[in-house]
């Protein structure tokens, strides 16, 4: 059991006491144990009781717990929940949006248990004769409730790709004659994907599953993952691999398969292409484009700084010290500081009297760092509803970069999302677009945008569009960094990160970057230090 698998008990457990009116100090404390578990750098597991009881929000009681789910895999306090809640009321507390006391309502008042119900009562316009239901509030219950469904057999590419990658090597190591690829939406590094699909000339009958977890369906599973194996002969690996690692219309548009090609490249070869990674097969224009020249696709290496990153000053998990220093020690040349601004009071947003602490410490350190290694002052400032940033213009112009971003009022049209950004876009203090459509994939569809209309606003204004890097946002979407390329619109590849740990999400924003065709001169985070300190000395 990994450390969010653990984070993620104490959060059904302390909505599954707010759902039964339990002890509201246990109920607070539990949520805050979630809280810290989730951002924890370091394994749970390989803790001993008194560093467990020493994090924050933990302490005694709670670490007796993590030690049982350690050991047993479950947490009686938490089943005794279970037990008294229908499966399907857990589920709704799984739905974004709809929290224990919502929740409550709908099964109690209501008397409805499942989702399907639930919807089969928005359907019917029934939760609109109960307080606090409006028909607003059922027409965004419907749509959280469709997305969830949507959301149903997918998993993301972050939380999947290295358990494939381990799946694969012990396939190897039990078949050394043998090829195996990991294959489908995996090696396309697709954001969402149906599980690991592999590849193999292994014998379908010769293969050992002991490897695999059986389900009750028939099918297999590796780490409660899918897992699908496409059994084939040996002459007929490479064309099934190439096949099974395009989108249909790529492979639709490539035409017929060299026969007996000894590798992917020869297939390519044969057709007069360049060769053109996995992820990059996804549509008929990538292959015209690679027949005339290949472009020089940006890859993890070309990164030489870190942009948005939250830390203790807001609702990060490390000091500013100690993730500046971690930068440093990874080898990056700077480091850009962007914690919540004032409006953001759900995530210890900073008022101005704690900014200028920030400030000072980041001139401190700075001192110390010497000439080869900066901290830049940053703020990740909300959009307010009327599209204007959450600080005066005094304070704005002290930012060495600006991050707008929309956190609140997510409930919008395409007509107010387009107007609230385009004026935050407007506005001369902002560097950086943050995550433009607020989605959290899986969980949370983003808000209606006219992306074009928002593209052609940030080339009018010289602002850059981040591709958030968290594996659960990857927001920009990579389908829409072709237009940006075209409206000459820099991209900058941000981990958002909350934690040391979490820095390393730039890999997953660059595979991203890469589906989308983004090269290295066009990420603004490829700049050496020196070009950056001019980039927002602009």
């Amino acid at each position: 059991m990994n450390n969010k698998q653990i984070a993620l008990k104490f959060d059904l457990l302390a909505k599954l006491m707010e759902l039964h009116d339990e002890n509201p100090f246990k109920i607070r404390s539990y949520a805050n144990a979630y809280l810290s578990l989730r951002k924890l750098e370091g394994d749970l597991n390989q803790m001993p009781k008194s560093e467990l009881a020493a994090i924050k929000g933990v302490g005694t009681a709670i670490a007796d717990k993590i030690e049982e789910l350690l050991q047993s895999g479950e947490m009686k306090a938490l089943t005794t929940y279970l037990d008294i809640t229908p499966a399907g009321i857990q589920q709704m507390l799984s739905i974004k949006g709809l929290g224990p006391k919502k929740v409550k309502q709908i099964w109690k008042e209501m008397e409805i248990t499942s989702v399907g119900e639930l919807l089969y009562a928005c359907h019917e316009n029934r939760l609109v004769h109960y307080k606090g239901f409006g028909e607003k509030a059922q027409e965004e219950i419907k749509h959280r409730i469709e997305y969830f469904m949507d959301a149903q057999g997918k998993y993301l590419y972050a939380h999947v790709h290295k358990h494939a990658d381990e799946l694969v090597i012990k396939m190897l190591e039990k078949y050394p004659g043998n090829q195996v690829s990991i294959c489908g939406d995996v090696r396309r590094m697709m954001p969402e994907v149906c599980g690991i699909e592999i590849i193999t000339d292994i014998a379908g009958h010769d293969f050992d599953y002991n490897v695999l977890t059986p389900s009750d369906d028939g099918s297999w599973t590796y780490h409660d993952v899918p897992v699908f194996i496409y059994f084939v002969s040996k002459p007929d690996f490479i064309g099934a691999l190439f096949i099974r690692s395009c989108s249909e219309i790529f492979f639709e548009h490539f035409g017929e398969l060299q026969p007996d090609a000894s590798s992917e490249a020869e297939i390519f070869s044969h057709k007069g292409i360049r060769y053109i990674p996995s992820e990059c097969r996804e549509s008929d224009e990538v292959i015209r484009l690679w027949k005339d020249k290949a472009p020089e696709l940006i890859t993890v290496e070309d990164i030489k700084g870190i942009v948005h990153n939250h830390s203790t000053y807001s609702d990060g998990l490390h000091t500013l010290k100690d993730m500046s220093d971690y930068v440093k020690q990874c080898g990056y040349e700077y480091f850009v500081i962007s914690d919540h601004s004032k409006s953001a009071g759900y995530a210890g947003g900073l008022q101005v009297e704690k900014l200028e602490q920030q400030w000072r410490e980041i001139d401190a350190l700075n001192a110390q760092y010497g000439p080869d290694f900066r901290i830049f002052k940053g703020i990740e400032s909300d959009i307010l509803s009327d599209g204007s940033l959450d600080y005066e213009e005094d304070v704005l112009k002290q930012f060495d970069v600006v991050i707008a971003s929309v956190h609140s009022v997510l409930n919008m049209d395409e007509k107010k999302a387009n107007d609230r950004l385009v004026k935050a876009i407007e506005n001369p203090y902002t560097k950086i677009l943050g995550h433009p459509t607020g989605r959290l994939l899986l969980a949370r569809p983003g808000y209606p945008l006219d992306h074009n209309k928002i593209i052609d606003a940030c080339a009018a204004n010289n602002v850059v569009i981040e591709l958030n890097a968290n594996p659960q946002r990857l927001d920009i979407d990579w389908t829409w960094i072709p237009y940006c390329l075209e409206k000459g619109v820099m991209i900058a590849i941000n981990p958002d990160a909350h934690s040391k740990e979490s820095i390393h999400y730039i890999k997953y924003g660059v595979a991203m970057a890469r589906k989308g065709g983004l090269t290295k001169s066009m990420c603004i985070n490829t700049k050496s230090l020196a070009e950056f300190h001019q980039w927002v000395s602009l």
